[in-house]
């Protein structure tokens, strides 16, 4: 394809976010001449979301950055079935009041990374469970169930691959596809929304929506997917050793969060500013051009810039100074994360792998005593030598906590109480 267009076409392949679309060149003509409304859809299978979700929030954003309507669609009817896209086994099932919690603790994220409103741009959020809940299971099978072809089903990778793995998939999961074909249909009606976007291993999903609505509306949709991101050292985007990277603040501190983007991989850095910042072209072709200790600027930029985005440029600007004082003076910084743990347990004594796990500094007791055997756990910056050393109120330090670290970059305390 020559050069897009549309301002979003143009900058969402500049950034790094297109990996396939539907028909490219028609989507382009419409993204010039009008305002398009495109969603994303986003289970509702806990409280917050992750740094894994972030490639499609940011789509969001950009989308609506280039004068374009974003609509982000809550599961809460899907998150009943489980989609089985890039899985092994069956999600567990939710019940209505956990659904509606983790929608309730999801909708503050996107308020920070979108503009709300009734504006031709503003961004609506709404729920599938407004129309899904009440379908009538032999009415939506005669009516919509007829347009689809199990063999063709059967191809697309979400179910391929899952089968080829000889992993069970449930009736309810493969329902999933058409169920969020359905949602495009009527995002379609409702919202007058003409593309669904989402990561590739949507990409059935997306054409089977784009394809009922032709059959059963003769309306042209469209379907763009992201590309499915790995570290450069091969983790999962938005995972850590010591679990997700989430983006509410009560699930993972701001500190925990800048350092996530701190510790970005020296080949990731260009990618990740272009992803996961607002920051211009030109400034990032500068940034990734640095080499050595100088690429470490970029880092912090990334991280603050990352960490503004979600819990705003006060606390990132508090976590880079926790960083400095932390690493550059040896200090115990403000935002270090901290645990209370009562002073008797600390008279009896905790197992120092124990506290590692607690802090959130080890995944398991298992991975935390490794660390100490490995050399990596320390307490008040002092290597623990002993796999079963125990902290006690004898190590608590001149500001009245105790500093835990694993490794020389990971650092919480223990403040008794």
């Amino acid at each position: 394809m020559t050069e897009p267009q549309s301002e979003f076409l143009r900058a969402a392949t500049e950034r790094g976010f297109l990996h396939q679309c539907t028909d490219i060149q028609a989507l382009d003509a419409l993204a010039a001449k009008e305002v398009v409304t495109a969603y994303i859809g986003f289970d509702a299978t806990a409280d917050s979301l992750h740094a894994g979700s972030l490639v499609p929030i940011m789509l969001l954003r950009l989308l609506q950055r280039c004068g374009h309507r974003p609509l982000v669609l809550m599961g809460g009817g899907t998150t009943k079935v489980g989609d089985p896209s890039g899985k092994d086994a069956q999600r567990q099932l939710l019940g209505e009041a956990d659904i509606a919690a983790n929608i309730a603790g999801i909708r503050g994220i996107f308020e920070k990374f979108l503009t709300f409103g009734d504006g031709p741009a503003d961004a609506v959020m709404v729920n599938n469970a407004d129309w899904l809940d009440k379908l009538s299971y032999i009415d939506f099978l005669r009516d919509y169930g007829r347009h689809f072809s199990v063999n063709r089903m059967l191809g697309f990778d979400s179910i391929r691959l899952r089968l080829e793995r000889e992993q069970p998939l449930s009736f309810l999961e493969f329902n999933y596809m058409v169920l969020q074909s359905y949602d495009f249909l009527e995002l379609s009606r409702r919202h007058g929304c003409r593309l669904q976007m989402g990561g590739s291993d949507q990409w059935g999903n997306i054409v089977s929506g784009a394809d009922l609505a032709r059959r059963v509306d003769r309306s042209e949709l469209f379907g763009l997917t992201t590309p499915l991101l790995e570290t450069a050292g091969g983790a999962k985007m938005g995972k850590t050793a010591s679990g997700a990277v989430w983006l509410n603040a009560d699930r993972l501190p701001p500190y925990d969060y800048w350092q996530y983007w701190r510790n970005t991989h020296d080949a990731d850095v260009g990618r990740f500013l272009r992803l996961f910042t607002d920051l211009p072209l030109e400034e990032i072709g500068h940034l990734e051009a640095l080499r050595g200790v100088e690429l470490n600027d970029a880092k912090k930029i990334l991280a603050h810039e990352a960490t503004t985005l979600c819990h705003g440029e006060a606390a990132a600007l508090v976590a880079a100074e926790t960083a400095r004082k932390t690493f550059e003076e040896g200090a115990i910084g403000d935002a270090l994360p901290s645990t209370d743990i009562p002073r008797t347990e600390l008279e009896a004594g905790i197992p120092a792998y124990e506290l590692l796990r607690r802090l959130g500094l080890a995944a398991s007791n298992g991975e935390a005593r490794r660390l100490i055997k490995g050399g990596g756990g320390r307490i008040n910056d002092i290597p623990i030598t002993a796999e079963k050393a125990l902290v006690t109120l004898t190590d608590i330090n001149p500001q009245g906590v105790v500093k835990l670290s694993a490794g020389k970059k990971r650092h919480a305390l223990v403040r008794p109480v």
